[in-house]
């Protein structure tokens, strides 16, 4: 079992500065706490908001000095660029609008980007952005924080090694219900701004976390998606996005998926499964019980798999922290993801190339996600009609 932080892999805290996540803000203290547990960063400068009285109180509440600071991330971005002490990377937590231009003024000064997703919340955006970070010295992470928990690595692992044979079906879903009501009508600031086209984007479930579970279909099976059919609906009278989104895959190769968003599922907190099936066996996995893989060889009883027990490989022992029987989840899976982030800037700094064993979601799995949006938005104006993305 590997444990995340030890100091000779640690040549000194990179600087971070944060895009969004003042008070009130959720994620943003998440990946405070994320960028923390393995204690390769360290919060050195901030733009908390768009209102510079809320951004100056944010980053009194976090201990930062005021002339670290900002009012707006432009100043941010040139300032920080200039110090010999600025920022050497920049998280960017902030509703989905405002990414592109975030991250490009960022990434045009070589400061290092890591967003929360969706990418953008156009397509559009979300080619250019592409195509910045591509020619950028500076990397760009996205914060796919599922792709970090360690049982997700086994699967990758099982599947690439070939254990289920040939994958034949993928089966995803994101659920919860949060939104069964009309909960930003209330005036709650996260249902507000994911149910609003001009912040959020063209997809409501299917951005917030039909992404999320594409992504994870895709890190685990490896797989690219050749078409799909989509049927989007929105059940709450008055809602101008998706709140369930049922989709059918086809993959290159010939595998078949289906993918269910849902916001609007009662009973459902955050669930999201994956099931993969294969020639030789399958596979399933759930968030809400995250140290758990079952295996089943076809023909054969179900295996189960544990996070840093019998059965677990090098791929979920490396992202692991804690001893068996001790849960690890929500937290150390985005921890994960900067962790790596951290091992990747740590070999930009020596000079040396970034160990192939480092992953990440990087900007072309963000344009994956943003365009499967695009496409199910396409497909179901179609009366579901199949489509391919818009790459």
């Amino acid at each position: 079992m590997a444990i995340e932080g030890k100091s000779e892999d640690r040549p000194g805290r990179i600087r971070l500065g944060m895009v969004g996540g003042g008070r009130d803000a959720f994620i943003g203290g998440v990946h405070r706490i994320a960028s923390r547990i393995d204690d390769h960063f360290e919060l050195a400068a901030g733009c908390f908001s768009s209102t510079p009285e809320k951004s100056r109180a944010s980053g009194a509440d976090l201990g930062l000095p005021e002339d670290r600071v900002y009012g707006d991330f432009v100043a941010m971005a040139k300032r920080e660029a200039r110090l010999k002490a600025g920022i050497e990377a920049v998280a960017i937590v902030t509703p989905n609008h405002m990414h592109f231009a975030a991250a490009r003024e960022f990434l045009k000064r070589g400061i290092h980007v890591i967003c929360d997703k969706p990418l953008t919340s156009s397509l559009a955006d979300a080619k250019k952005l592409a195509r910045l970070a591509e020619a950028s010295d500076a990397l760009f992470v996205l914060t796919h924080n599922y792709t970090g928990y360690p049982m997700v690595r086994q699967a990758r692992e099982m599947v690439a090694a070939g254990d289920l044979g040939v994958v034949r079906v993928v089966q995803v879903e994101y659920a919860q219900d949060w939104l069964t009501e009309a909960t930003e009508a209330t005036g709650q600031k996260q249902a507000s701004w994911r149910t609003d086209p001009a912040r959020s984007g063209a997809g409501g479930s299917t951005g917030d976390i039909g992404t999320h579970a594409f992504n994870l279909a895709s890190f685990v099976t490896g797989l690219r998606l050749e078409s799909l059919s989509a049927d989007l609906h929105t059940f709450v009278a008055g809602r101008r996005l998706d709140d369930n989104a049922h989709v059918m895959l086809r993959f290159e190769g010939g595998a078949r998926g289906m993918l269910w968003s849902s916001q609007v599922a009662p009973g459902n907190e955050n669930t999201l499964r994956l099931r993969v099936y294969g020639s030789k066996g399958g596979l399933e996995w759930a968030q809400e019980d995250p140290n758990y893989l079952w295996f089943t060889p076809f023909g054969e009883p179900k295996r189960l798999i544990t996070r840093a027990g019998a059965g677990s490989g090098t791929a979920a022992g490396r992202v692991s922290r804690v001893p068996p029987g001790h849960p690890e989840g929500y937290l150390e899976g985005f921890a994960t993801i900067y962790a790596e982030a951290a091992r990747a800037i740590q070999a930009r700094r020596a000079g040396r190339p970034v160990d192939p064993e480092v992953l990440h979601p990087t900007v072309q799995d963000g344009l994956q996600g943003v365009a499967l949006v695009d496409a199910c938005v396409r497909s179901s104006k179609r009366n579901g009609a199949w489509v391919t993305l818009a790459l």
